[in-house]
């Protein structure tokens, strides 16, 4: 299995709450079993359930990719060392917590936005891709405006000719405008994905679905 559909607790904007690479996936603490079986069948990874800053927000608060996570160091202290015991993690001092919202990459490369710019080499050295700043519609907000793998990357329709050639180039991946849950164009809240399968909020659509699975490479 390859796809499915997914609500945690009624609430189809399931990437809010997880995170996932090729290596690993990130969960909100309190997901049911069978979400969880669902999640490794599908993803192919190992599931791990934890909370950050208290909250089940997973895809708030991470990203990253293959090579590990990025993280806030105003995320508690017990937190950051159960990750560090089960992956690597790089951790930014910062203002900024919702890295989720600010990071868009894969295993070849990596967007971020301006508000991280200062920690470019940082986190371009920790994940090992090439590291460059970059807007989807203008707005900053890349990780909640887009989603990828190795084989393709998904955007909110606003992106520009401009931002999609930049976010192609450096993800060595084509781009698609699209939505997920039936007309939502914040890309990264109804979906979890790795290269290997993806997971959709159970309000998305055929269509929706139909385009996704063409972009991510599943078709």
């Amino acid at each position: 299995m390859k796809i499915a559909k997914l609500n945690f607790q009624k609430n189809p904007n399931i990437g809010l709450f997880s995170f996932a690479s090729d290596s690993f996936c990130l969960a909100n603490r309190f997901i049911r079993k069978g979400d969880v079986d669902l999640i490794k069948n599908v993803l192919k990874v190992k599931v791990y359930k934890t909370s950050v800053l208290g909250t089940g927000l997973i895809g708030i608060f991470t990203s990253g990719n293959s090579k590990g996570i990025v993280i806030s160091d105003r995320i508690y202290n017990e937190e950051i060392e159960e990750m560090q015991r089960n992956f690597d993690v790089l951790v930014l001092e910062t203002k900024h917590t919702a890295f989720g919202n600010l990071i868009l990459s894969n295993d070849k490369g990596c967007i971020i936005s301006k508000d991280l710019k200062f920690h470019r080499k940082d986190i371009r050295d920790f994940l090992g891709v090439d590291t460059r700043i970059g807007t989807i519609g203008g707005i900053d907000l890349v990780g909640s405006l887009g989603i990828c793998n190795s084989n393709g990357c998904l955007v909110h329709k606003w992106v520009t000719e401009k931002e999609k050639e930049l976010i192609e180039k450096t993800l060595d991946v084509n781009v698609s405008p699209g939505s997920v849950n039936f007309g939502n164009p914040w890309i990264k809240s109804g979906l979890i994905v790795n290269s290997n399968g993806f997971l959709a909020g159970d309000q998305t659509s055929g269509p929706e679905l139909g385009l996704i699975s063409e972009t991510l490479g599943f078709v």
